[in-house]
């Protein structure tokens, strides 16, 4: 395959390079039996810089997602601070970026309230769409939004090709029984239940109906709530749905006591709604997995304690994305076309960059993962290129190692090494 690139680079030891009379700026890499795909396209990564670059920074985001074939990604607007919540934070986050991404990155702007004026400004500038919660959103910078914030921030999105992401759970009466054990992860998953999801979804539907502004479900745990989503949609309503590769791959009867790890927002849930949502990504009910790479320092998730409901609620596999989908899904008979579509082309759709990212097409960007499907490799700490090496897929054995990772025709990652200097790119919405 042929490329851009500098013959004195590095990572390019073993490719066979065209002679200089034959072609001047390209090369020949030879990835033998691997398997050439487009790069996947991650429109759900929390970095946290600024403000929280201890938990995670671009440079070590970017590498963790170059190292996973992932070529794009979108961050999310809360964590850092101050979190992308009004146009001259916009231009704070922009600023942090520079110089430090290795593979392309966007950013979604929030809905806060209050901040409804702050939308069009930030869509101007090339914001792509606005996430919001339904309920606390673990830090206090980023409160949650009411029904009448949602009505003033939907009415300045009519019209506009924006797109609002809803972190579907609403608060309920406390759930927790009393006298729980906080180290068993029942006593978590009790305290969040499918009801959560279905409440603030059936208020989702409404308000999509409503506006016809795009509405996105993110991280969907629960399959009980994806009758309200083909009701809405059979009516007219134009809402997306993710979910993720860890309610995809873990669940409940599995998770240890005191294993904080496994803790997120919404909860990892049993298997058997683990099935239901496999079946409605098959059949076109869920659009596309995402990671939700959600990390924080070791302190963060209590593993002294093992207390889920004091842990920080995030899992951290923006790497990892790629092997875990397909260990899962080769299983149960899905194609790599169809790991194009979930993890490439509906994604990139999401954030506005359908147009460049997510396919192998005439225009689009020269993005591109090379993999191995049937190499089997063991997660170990060693191989973990975001900041801190928190995952529960620690020791866990996946198949589809990444060979090589190129970004608009760059390598930016070629077995186990990565590009000198950061080659990614901000990307603004048109």
């Amino acid at each position: 395959m042929s490329m851009q690139g500098n013959q004195e680079n590095p990572l390019c030891t073993g490719a066979t390079v065209i002679p200089a009379a034959l072609d001047l700026c390209s090369q020949v890499l030879d990835v033998g039996e691997s398997l050439v795909m487009p790069g996947i396209v991650d429109s759900h990564v929390h970095v946290n810089e600024p403000g929280r670059t201890d938990w995670e920074g671009f440079w070590t985001a970017t590498r963790s997602a170059a190292s996973g074939g992932v070529t794009t990604i979108v961050d999310m607007p809360l964590n850092s601070i101050p979190p992308t919540t009004t146009l001259q934070n916009f231009r704070t986050k922009l600023e942090a970026a520079s110089g430090k991404c290795f593979v392309d990155t966007t950013f979604w702007g929030g809905v806060v309230p209050g901040n409804q004026s702050e939308l069009r400004p930030m869509i101007r500038a090339g914001i792509p769409g606005f996430k919001c919660f339904m309920i606390h959103s673990g830090v206090e910078e980023f409160p949650h939004v009411s029904e009448s914030d949602l009505h003033a921030a939907m009415a300045q999105l009519r019209g506009t090709g924006s797109v609002l992401l809803f972190h579907a759970e609403t608060e309920l009466e406390d759930q927790r029984i009393e006298n729980e054990d906080p180290c068993e992860y029942s006593a978590f998953l009790n305290s969040r239940p499918d009801s959560m999801e279905v409440e603030a979804i059936q208020t989702v539907s409404q308000l999509c109906l409503q506006y016809q502004v795009q509405c996105h479900i993110v991280h969907l745990s629960s399959a009980k709530a994806l009758d309200i989503v083909k009701a809405a949609r059979k009516a007219g309503a134009p809402l997306t749905v993710e979910t993720t590769h860890h309610y995809l791959t873990l669940s409940a009867e599995h998770i240890p006591p005191g294993a904080t790890l496994f803790k997120c927002c919404p909860p990892i849930r049993t298997q058997d709604n683990q099935e239901k949502l496999w079946s409605a990504l098959r059949d076109g009910h869920i659009d596309l997995v995402v990671s939700d790479h959600s990390p924080c320092t070791a302190d963060l998730k209590k593993l002294e304690t093992g207390d889920f409901m004091k842990a920080w609620g995030g899992i951290s596999s923006l790497q990892f994305g790629l092997p875990l989908f397909w260990t899962s899904a080769r299983k149960r008979g899905f194609s790599i076309p169809e790991v194009v579509k979930f993890l490439c082309q509906k994604p990139a759709e999401l954030c506005r960059l359908g147009n460049k990212k997510g396919s192998f097409l005439p225009g689009f960007d020269a993005d591109i993962v090379i993999w191995d499907p049937e190499k089997e490799f063991e997660v170990t700490e060693a191989c973990i290129h975001h900041k801190n090496k928190l995952t529960p897929y620690l020791g866990c054995r996946l198949y589809g190692e990444v060979f090589a990772t190129l970004v608009r025709g760059k390598i930016v990652y070629l077995k186990g090494k990565f590009s000198p200097n950061p080659l990614g790119e901000l990307l603004l919405a048109q």
